[in-house]
């Protein structure tokens, strides 16, 4: 946004420990809630809020609707499109990771767990078997699970290296959050290439609001306002 002419800060969780770099301002850690979100906002003098958190960042979807309801801030989300099946594909739809546990019970299998590391704990109810992990830094606490291994990677990823690695590692199933959007996609490519089935965790609710799909969108949102601008 700064080849717009914008000004603005973009602000990270603090999850990955070097988060890519933007052409704009960086902030890293969470605001405190609604309100510490709200005053943050108009200290900094704010006038558009820009939600582009992951999709199954809800708690900070939720605190963005209320602090621009309290701060009257207009707010847009910036979300990617779900995913959906095409012939092909051997998804079961769970509305949460305590339903993919449930899922999980049963035999041994072969998982590729793509649910990102703050799940991972949950995933632990089913120690029977061995998952593959892929993280963008390497685990700072002894992972979960007996059996497993972690590999170290960064998207954008590619179909034929995601159905190499499938293969390496002999995966019959894989668990993956409906994350949406194209640098993920490899892996569900890859699992419907290979017939393998596919548990896959529907997105939470978040509140009504105003949601476009691509940077663009929200450039064309922010023209109709002042050059100033936060997230």
């Amino acid at each position: 946004m700064g080849e717009a002419g914008l000004r603005g800060t973009v602000s990270f969780a603090g999850r990955v420990e070097r988060p890519r770099r933007q052409p704009l301002p960086q902030r890293v850690g969470g605001f405190g809630g609604v309100d510490g979100l709200a005053r943050y906002l108009k200290e900094n003098a704010v006038t558009h809020l820009i939600d582009a958190t992951h999709p199954f960042a809800s708690q900070m979807s939720r605190n963005a609707v209320e602090a621009a309801k309290i701060t009257g801030i207009p707010l847009i989300a910036m979300t990617r499109p779900p995913w959906v099946p095409v012939p092909g594909d051997r998804w079961t739809r769970v509305p949460g990771t305590g339903a993919a546990v449930s899922a999980l019970q049963g035999a041994s299998r072969r998982v590729l767990l793509a649910v990102g590391r703050q799940s991972l704990q949950d995933f632990a109810a089913n120690p029977q078997h061995f998952y593959l992990l892929r993280v963008v830094d390497p685990p700072v606490a002894p992972l979960p699970f007996p059996d497993c291994e972690a590999i170290l990677d960064r998207g954008p990823f590619e179909e034929p290296n995601d159905r190499a690695l499938m293969q390496r590692f002999a995966i019959d199933l894989m668990v993956s959050k409906n994350s949406g959007g194209p640098a993920a996609y490899a892996k569900i490519a890859a699992a419907r290439a290979l017939g393998l089935p596919v548990i896959m965790i529907d997105r939470p609710p978040v509140p009504a609001r105003q949601e476009v799909g691509t940077p663009e969108a929200v450039i064309a949102w922010l023209s109709h306002g002042a050059t100033d601008l936060g997230v």
